[in-house]
């Protein structure tokens, strides 16, 4: 693993409104996709080259999650998403960067700073590569999603060995009706099912974190206790379950 720098950053929170959080940085080179894996499994996440994890000392806010893919079951509304898409087309293939995907994202972006509040600076080319299209290897890809000719939903994604890391999602919110966020979600299980992958890892969620609270509905999901090294074995338990003695 070529690890061209490391460090730890304080900053405020991401998450909650008046926290601090540190966070653990790696950018690395060459990245392959067992080492990625090794990662994702002890709770980091990757943004193009760059890989990171919260480490803050006075709090555990933020839990790993992921969906068990073989036990999980489609609710009647899920259901009814997955027939109200089924016309549209999809494309995969390794990220890319165009002026389509530029546009949805400011404009994604823009929605959700008016309804979130999120910040919305003007989506920049060099950003938006170095943020999801650098560093992808084998493994890192795009789902587009199209209405005719219409880009309206992009969803990128790690395949790797045991399941599919979720990184980011972004859709036309003219298309709020469709359910998009949900769609592209429900999409990936069904993909990992065809590939035959366990697992579906969520990134965090943040209790009190309304842009996160949404993936404590997926269930049965496993929680990541801890923050394992890369040279400990990390351990995985079921939502609600007990702490290992």
């Amino acid at each position: 693993m070529n690890i061209l720098k490391e460090c730890a950053l304080h900053e405020p929170c991401s998450y909650i409104s008046g926290n601090d959080q540190t966070i653990h940085y790696k950018v690395i080179q060459e990245c392959t996709k067992s080492q990625c894996e090794t990662l994702i499994l002890r709770g980091w996440r990757r943004f193009g080259s760059m890989y990171f994890r919260p480490i803050c000392s006075e709090c555990r806010a933020c839990e790993s999650l992921k969906i068990d893919v073989e036990n999980y079951r489609f609710s009647k509304s899920e259901r009814r998403i997955l027939r109200k898409n089924d016309h549209l087309t999809t494309v995969i293939r390794h990220p890319t960067l165009t002026r389509e995907h530029l546009a949805l994202f400011e404009h994604y972006h823009q929605y959700k700073h008016h309804t979130r509040h999120w910040d919305a600076p003007k989506a920049d080319p060099k950003n938006y590569y170095a943020s999801f299209v650098q560093g992808h290897g084998d493994f890192g890809f795009e789902v587009l999603y199209f209405d005719h000719d219409k880009l309206i939903a992009v969803d990128l994604i790690d395949i790797l060995d045991e399941g599919i890391s979720a990184l980011y999602c972004y859709y036309d919110p003219d298309y709020n009706a469709q359910s998009l966020g949900r769609y592209t979600l429900l999409q990936q299980i069904e993909f990992a099912r065809r590939l035959g992958l366990k697992w579906i890892y969520l990134g965090y969620y943040v209790e009190g974190c309304q842009s996160l609270e949404y993936k404590a509905g997926y269930s049965p999901s496993r929680e990541l206790i801890g923050r394992p090294e890369e040279d400990e074995i990390p351990i995985w338990r079921a939502i609600n379950e007990p702490l290992p003695l």
